[in-house]
């Protein structure tokens, strides 16, 4: 009972492993040729001893029969041999092979019983050694399926041993007994064995599945690594790897290649206004979008932000490149439609080929990075191809770069003064500072110029410092009742660190802070809004006031109006100059000029030029404003002398050219 036991507990092992199971027939299918070969040569020397004493029934024909079926099974082994065993055929042929070990096994033993009685006592000897031999011989080549090597062994043994015991014969006896230790100990081989081989099976299964775990990820990693997780577009690695592979192919066949940068026009808006989650979704759409656009030899990628790559693999003429930008950038410049809203947004695509505008990848990249610029600047929403204007700009840029760095800003800045004017006491209220800049080599340079390379380099942060210093120190000799306007960027806001550096420069100026307003453009609010917020909240509770620059001129100046601090408002320059001939123009100062009074904000009109402007806006409801009419911007020195004329007077004398 306990052998049966572990014979089906074998069997079920074996049928519940389906792995197990073709691991088995494998190993077991290289020793099928053995196996016959065993059978079919001691078979036949057997029969052929045994041709004269016995029956030819029994020494010639059934031992035919039996040959001829180890034969057929040895044919149909070598057809199947190459077969590619499933788990489910792999347990049923495994059955099959264990019945058929078992009715061989009879078959087997009964002819040798039969044979047994006949002839000398050395032909008899022959039959028993004929059991013997070719039973180890087939339970060896059957070491790898357990429950039929354990169950030829049985069938053997049993009968065979039982047959001995029965004659009688002290030899035959001992045979008996011999025969059945060493099938015990067989069966012990056999167990061992099988469970080594089992257990050399699991340990391959279990590093193929730790190779195939591994394997997987390694392609999550990959993935990862290589694909933006917002938009499915392979990310800025993988932009570069890419990149890095087509400069090398192109210089090693002498052909060429486009790169090109696409930024997106108004989408820190729709962070500001919707939230990151619905900026989130836009950003995934222009991935659809640019996938969309996708073909042989155009390669789409995100690179981080609102900042998106393209890999054109072929080099493009102008009129094709131009073609192909602004197919992309109308795909992109169609409406979005962002929690419930529809939102509108455009791309802008700056293009450089590779080697003519960069050797490098370094290069290329800055020069298409220049290109974009350019079009940010001038061209929103078109393509842009680097051209040598742009290359100007660049050396340019360097130049001013490396002479800011080196240079000494405490001697070489200045501050201008631009009044602001009270249009009804017909005299300045404030004073708003503006930076120059003049350089030993360069001479002067524009501030546009050097305060855009000093944002980009943060350098702006000693500017804004040594500039504010040298604002408040003139602003000290001024009258208790004039205020000092006071520009800052969007790095001197990035930090709340950085606000709290500008609130201490005041308090240590001894200039009272309310005599102090901060202006801040609406794209520099834009970059960060939160952390504008919560820069500007700071000035504000530490007594200065707070002004949004240029309002208008953005995308959504009304939706900071109300979220963020501020006590003025100054209306651009753009909406001033043709006030007294535009009505439309007339219509929304004079909106503004509302807004501002329902909410109770000051207001300031910029760039005033003629007396006809000054009236029409007065006429508006303004009172504070500023431009040329009024007084050019100038030197501190000359500021007293200003301060000292008939401010009614000088605005009589413009009025009058």
């Amino acid at each position: 009972m306990g052998r049966l036991a572990r014979l089906r507990e074998a069997r079920w092992v074996t049928e519940s492993d389906p792995e197990l199971a073709c691991s088995q027939l494998q190993a077991f299918s290289r020793q099928i040729p053995l196996l016959y070969f065993i059978l079919l040569v001691n078979t036949m020397a057997v029969a052929v001893t045994h041709w004269q004493s016995a029956p030819a029934w029994l020494s010639i024909y059934l031992p035919a029969v039996l040959c001829t079926l180890c034969i057929v099974r040895c044919i149909r082994w070598w057809h199947v041999r190459h077969r590619v065993l499933t788990g489910d055929t792999a347990e049923a042929e495994l059955r099959q092979v264990t019945w058929l070990a078992g009715l061989f096994g009879v078959a087997f033993s009964a002819w040798s019983l039969l044979l047994f009685p006949y002839g000398t006592a050395f032909e008899q000897a022959q039959v028993a050694f004929y059991m013997a031999t070719t039973l180890v011989g087939c339970v060896f080549c059957l070491m790898h399926l357990r429950t039929a090597a354990l169950l030829l062994l049985s069938i053997v043994i049993l009968s065979f041993s039982t047959f001995l015991v029965f004659t009688g014969y002290p030899v035959f006896i001992a045979m008996a007994i011999d025969m059945t230790l060493v099938g015990v100990a067989l069966a012990v081989i056999i167990q061992l064995y099988y469970r080594t081989f089992a257990d050399v099976v699991h340990a391959q299964r279990e590093l193929q599945a730790s190779q195939q775990k591994t394997q997987r990820l390694s392609d999550d990693n990959f993935r990862l690594a290589s694909i933006d997780s917002l938009t499915d577009l392979p990310n800025r690695r993988s932009f570069f790897a890419s990149l890095r592979a087509m400069a090398e192919q192109s210089l090693a066949t002498g052909s060429g290649f486009n790169v090109g940068l696409i930024d997106l026009d108004g989408f820190k808006q729709v962070n500001d206004i919707y939230g990151h989650a619905s900026g989130d979704l836009v950003l995934q759409e222009v991935g659809s979008r640019l996938l969309a656009q996708a073909e042989p030899g155009l390669f789409f990628a995100r690179l981080g932000g609102d900042e998106f790559g393209v890999l054109a693999q072929q080099r493009l003429s102008d009129e094709a490149l131009v073609e192909l930008g602004q197919r992309i950038c109308d795909a992109l410049s169609a409406p979005y439609r962002v929690a419930g809203n529809i939102a509108e947004l455009s791309g802008t695509i700056g293009w450089a080929a590779f080697p003519e505008a960069g050797k490098t990848v370094a290069q290329v990249f800055e020069r298409a990075d220049a290109a974009l610029y350019f079009g940010k600047e001038s061209r929103r929403g078109k393509p842009v191809i680097f051209s040598t204007e742009h290359e100007t700009r660049i050396r340019r840029s360097s130049l001013v770069t490396q002479e800011l760095r080196h240079a000494d800003l405490e001697a070489e800045l200045l501050l201008e003064f631009q009044p602001i004017y009270d249009l009804l006491t017909r005299r300045p209220i404030g004073l708003e500072a503006l930076g120059r800049w003049h350089n030993t080599r360069l001479g002067a340079v524009r501030p546009e110029e050097f305060i855009r390379i000093a944002e980009r380099t943060e350098l702006i942060l000693h500017i804004t410092e040594v500039l504010l210093h040298k604002a408040l120190d003139e602003a000290a000799r001024w009258p208790c009742d004039l205020f000092l306007s006071f520009n800052l960027s969007a790095v001197d806001i990035s930090t709340s660190a950085r606000a709290r550096r500008l609130i201490d420069i005041v308090a240590a100026s001894g200039v009272p802070p309310q005599r102090v307003s901060f202006e801040i453009t609406e794209t520099a609010v834009t970059r960060d809004f939160e952390q504008a917020r919560s820069s500007l909240t700071m000035i504000k509770q530490a007594g200065c006031r707070v002004s949004l620059d240029d309002f208008g001129t953005g995308y959504s100046s009304l939706s900071y109006v109300h979220r963020l601090p501020f006590d003025t408002i100054k209306i651009d320059r753009s909406f001033v100059t043709d006030v007294d001939s535009n009505s439309a123009s007339k219509k929304i100062v004079k909106s503004v000029l509302d807004l501002c009074r329902n909410l109770g904000l000051e207001c300031v009109v910029e760039g005033l030029e003629t007396a006809s402007q000054a009236e029409v806006v007065q006429a508006l409801g303004a009172r504070a404003v500023q431009g040329y009419l009024f007084s050019r911007p100038m030197r501190a020195c000359a500021v007293a002398a200003y301060l000292h004329t008939a401010p009614g007077q000088a605005y009589a004398l413009d009025a009058q050219r």
